[in-house]
């Protein structure tokens, strides 16, 4: 996965309150058994904590002045984004919206940006505070994409994925998926109380992994629109697998089995390993976000 060395970053797409706090230091979602139980549910890359039922309030968190520019400062071109991980986020951010950009108006809707927060440990949100337990999430409310980049280590250590910048990358456009599917007005369907295999819970996190692949397909013809430049320049194979990789390893059946010694479908809430690597190969193979309807 390489990006353009002399290509501009837009780092007003992303948020960075790493290392600030919350006023009033609240925060309803914690580590210890509470973010045992999340994981075991397989509460990963899915939407707000407020969907969760394990969140109350919402208050901003305030960033501290060492910490509030760090990407401002340090992230501005591409030769930034292939040798920093927080870096490389904003480029992801920046090229998954480029795409969206152009590719949602040929659909006929209207694209919205997103920004993408990146936090420490805990945050307030439009759905509720959350903690780093959650997982990287979407909040409807706020239009927003939520980031503890302390994630991507726990993605392979904990869960077992090889890891690698594509590994990260697909997490992000994941998220960007959920924000289609809010903008499409879909992403309401997961909210009907249900799980299992069969359930929209389901169904609308392997739609977003589908079109978490549509972007990966285009990535490296996606333009910037205010340069005209590719950012993102070669994917390859081993990315793609890379990518693969993280998906199966935050399929429900694997996480319950690590976690709880068991599978039980029932209380599925993104699908199974093999589910969401076939959605995001569907999306990445056929470039086609008409191709992620999971919902037929």
């Amino acid at each position: 996965m390489q990006f353009d060395d002399d290509a501009d970053l837009d780092t007003s797409e992303v948020r960075d309150v790493r290392n600030s706090r919350i006023p009033g230091g609240r925060a309803t979602v914690g580590g210890g058994i509470v973010g045992l139980i999340a994981l075991i549910l397989g509460v990963l890359f899915g939407v707000g904590p407020d969907q969760l039922g394990l969140s109350s309030g919402g208050d901003e968190p305030v960033a501290s002045s060492s910490s509030a520019a760090q990407v401002d400062q340090s992230c501005r071109k591409g030769a930034d984004a292939n040798t920093r991980q927080d870096c490389r986020i904003v480029a992801v951010v920046n090229s998954v919206q480029d795409y969206w950009r152009s590719e949602y108006p040929r659909r006929g809707g209207t694209y919205g940006n997103a920004a993408t927060v990146m936090f420490t440990q805990r945050v307030g949100t439009a759905c509720g505070s959350a903690t780093s337990a959650v997982g990287p999430f979407y909040c409807p409310g706020d239009r927003r994409v939520y980031l503890d980049l302390d994630f991507f280590d726990e993605l392979r250590t904990t869960f077992g994925s090889s890891g690698g910048p594509f590994a990260q990358a697909y997490v992000v456009a994941h998220e960007y998926g959920h924000h289609i599917q809010n903008l499409m007005g879909t992403l309401s369907r997961a909210q009907d109380g249900r799980t299992g295999a069969n359930s929209n819970a389901v169904r609308v996190e392997l739609q977003a992994d589908c079109y978490a692949g549509v972007w990966a397909r285009h990535a490296t013809t996606t333009p910037d629109e205010k340069t005209g430049r590719r950012l993102l320049t070669r994917l390859t194979d081993e990315d793609i697998r890379d990518g693969l990789d993280a998906a199966a390893a935050v399929g429900d059946d694997r996480i319950q089995e690590r976690f709880q010694g068991r599978v039980t479908p029932e209380n599925w809430t993104h699908g199974s390993a093999a589910q969401r690597q076939q959605w995001f190969y569907e999306g990445y193979r056929t470039g086609d976000m008409a191709r992620c309807n999971t919902f037929r």
